[in-house]
C-alpha cells in the first residue's frame, strides 16, 4: 500500500452526518508512516456534490468524489486490498482539497 491507493474500507458508524459503511477510501498518509497501526484516509462517495474540496476520481470505471473534509485515521486492519491508484492529476486535486480543508496553504 502507498499514498494514493484506493482501498475498500468499512467506515465506523458515528453520530451526525459522518459517512459509514463499506466504501472506497483514498490513502493520504505519507508513505514513510504507513507502518503505523492507523492509516489516514479520505472516504469517497458518488453522491457527494461537486466542490473544490471534493475532487472527482475514477475507480473501476465509475466516477466518485473524494470527501477531503472527512479525512481521518482508520485501523490499518480494516483496509482491504488496493483496487486502484490515483493518477498524478487526481492525487494533486486531493492534495489541493486537503490544503483547503486543513488551511495548509
Amino acid at each position: 500500500m502507498v499514498r494514493g491507493d484506493v482501498c475498500v474500507v468499512a467506515m465506523p458508524r458515528r453520530r451526525g452526518h459522518v459517512q459509514h459503511c463499506s466504501r472506497y477510501a483514498v490513502v493520504v498518509q505519507a508513505d514513510g508512516l504507513l507502518a503505523l497501526s492507523t492509516i489516514v484516509v479520505c472516504p469517497t462517495s458518488p453522491s457527494t456534490p461537486p466542490a473544490s474540496f471534493h475532487p472527482e476520481i475514477v475507480v473501476a470505471g465509475e466516477s466518485t468524489r473524494v470527501m477531503c473534509e472527512m479525512v481521518g485515521a482508520v485501523d490499518a486492519r480494516v483496509l482491504g486490498e488496493s483496487v486502484a491508484h490515483l493518477t498524478r492529476a487526481e492525487l494533486g486535486a486531493v492534495d489541493e482539497g486537503l490544503e483547503l480543508v486543513l488551511d495548509l496553504a
